[in-house]
């Protein structure tokens, strides 16, 4: 038998790591380029100075965001996407300022008003002074002005809400645009992101999933009124067309069985922005 000339033999090797490599690679291409084109990424973002890097499915995030919710938002956008195995977050958040104090408070009441589709968070500003939140702007109606004092009600810090926003009087119907599509990534990222700065849901234990919009969530709620408010939170982000809730109910007198604090001032009623 005669020897294989060596330079016969690399050409071989190379040839076989580069065709095993490809499809990494082509992987790693398009989870890089779906996360760019994504509706989190779009939206919520696009300014801030992210770059995603994957390497066989590992995703790794660095540079910095402005908020701590963007930096969940990116994680749960990639983590979402088909082929990524794990996401190394190395995200920095630069302007939020120290845990609790009134920038920090003040920077999650408007990732909550921005997540929620029947609030306006582009239309509404958001102050605050030891705690005490006011919001400025305008709400298309009552509904929606009594929502956002809601929900920014909810948010942990938060010790009084003042809404001085102004109600237009005769709104103007909404531009006829063509609906834009949200991934089913973003979804489940928004909806995970939503219920953990809700001080209502955040230390909920939910599983969330999103197929073709359909948002199912499973886990453990302390009660049937958690698992309602889960479900209404989920059902009011945008992309949303039905949410399934799977969640289980905690057994009567056990530690979990406590309603969660705030839940019982936070009325869900819905409206259209």
């Amino acid at each position: 038998m005669k020897a294989r000339p060596p330079f016969a033999l690399g050409a071989a090797v190379a040839w076989f790591l580069t065709a095993t490599a490809l499809p990494a690679s082509e992987t790693d291409d398009r989870i890089e380029s779906s996360f760019s084109k994504s509706y989190a990424y779009r939206v919520y973002l696009k300014d801030a100075a992210i770059k995603a890097e994957s390497r066989n499915g590992v995703v790794t995030l660095s540079g910095q965001v402005d908020e701590e919710s963007h930096k969940h938002l990116a994680e749960e956008a990639v983590a979402g996407l088909p082929g990524v195995a794990r996401v190394d977050n190395r995200l920095e958040v630069k302007l939020e300022g120290t845990e609790k104090s009134d920038n920090w408070i003040r920077a999650k009441v408007r990732s909550v008003l921005a997540l929620h589709r029947n609030v306006s968070g582009s239309r509404t500003q958001v102050d605050i002074r030891d705690g005490v939140i006011t919001l400025r702007g305008q709400a298309t109606s009552e509904a929606q002005k009594e929502l956002a004092t809601e929900y920014a009600q909810d948010v942990q810090g938060v010790l009084r809400v003042t809404n001085v926003m102004t109600v237009a009087k005769a709104p103007a119907p909404p531009a006829a645009t063509v609906a834009e599509a949200v991934d089913d990534a973003s979804i489940t990222a928004q909806v995970k992101v939503a219920l953990r700065l809700h001080r209502s849901t955040s230390t909920v234990n939910t599983r969330v999933g999103t197929a073709g919009g359909v948002v199912t969530v499973g886990g453990v709620a302390r009660n049937a009124a958690e698992k309602a408010l889960v479900t209404k939170l989920a059902m009011d982000i945008s992309g949303v067309q039905r949410v399934i809730n799977n969640m289980a109910l905690a057994p009567m007198g056990s530690p979990s069985d406590v309603r969660p604090a705030g839940a019982r001032n936070l009325r869900l009623a819905t409206t259209e922005d």
